[in-house]
């Protein structure tokens, strides 16, 4: 249906909420907890990375500012540089992120932009290539 003149577009944000990201964030971080690729990539406590990376979807989708309020710019790529991430923590990193949006059980078109987003995103952190035997 079409949007009567003037309406606010409704953002993702709006449509998964706060507490629809902290379910998808503990979703993601428990598949992470236990992942033997992932898991040595990350600090012993997940705290803080569970909550910047609330913080940041958050904002990213149309809520609140939090998270540049307190980090400043996310500039992910940089954030991302000092950790070796190939091809196959990639993989590991978008299975797990995949899934969790899946139990969100939202809108299909509220997943596939989700989906969409996290693609790409998780494509450009690539930060080493492997030579093809090393993936397996």
């Amino acid at each position: 249906m079409p949007r009567a003149p003037g309406a606010a577009l409704s953002t993702v944000y709006d449509e998964v909420g706060e507490e629809g990201f902290q379910r998808l964030v503990d979703d993601f971080y428990a598949g992470v907890a236990e992942d033997p690729v992932l898991r040595p990539l990350y600090p012993p406590d997940l705290s803080a990375s569970k909550d910047h990376l609330r913080l940041f979807l958050i904002q990213y989708w149309g809520g609140p500012t939090t998270y540049s309020d307190q980090r400043g710019h996310p500039r992910l790529r940089l954030r991302h540089m000092p950790f070796a991430i190939g091809q196959r923590e990639r993989d590991a990193w978008f299975r797990h992120m995949s899934a969790a949006v899946r139990a969100l059980d939202t809108r299909p078109e509220i997943e596939a932009q989700l989906l969409d987003y996290f693609e790409a995103a998780s494509l450009g952190l690539i930060n080493r290539v492997e030579p093809p035997a090393a993936r397996r």
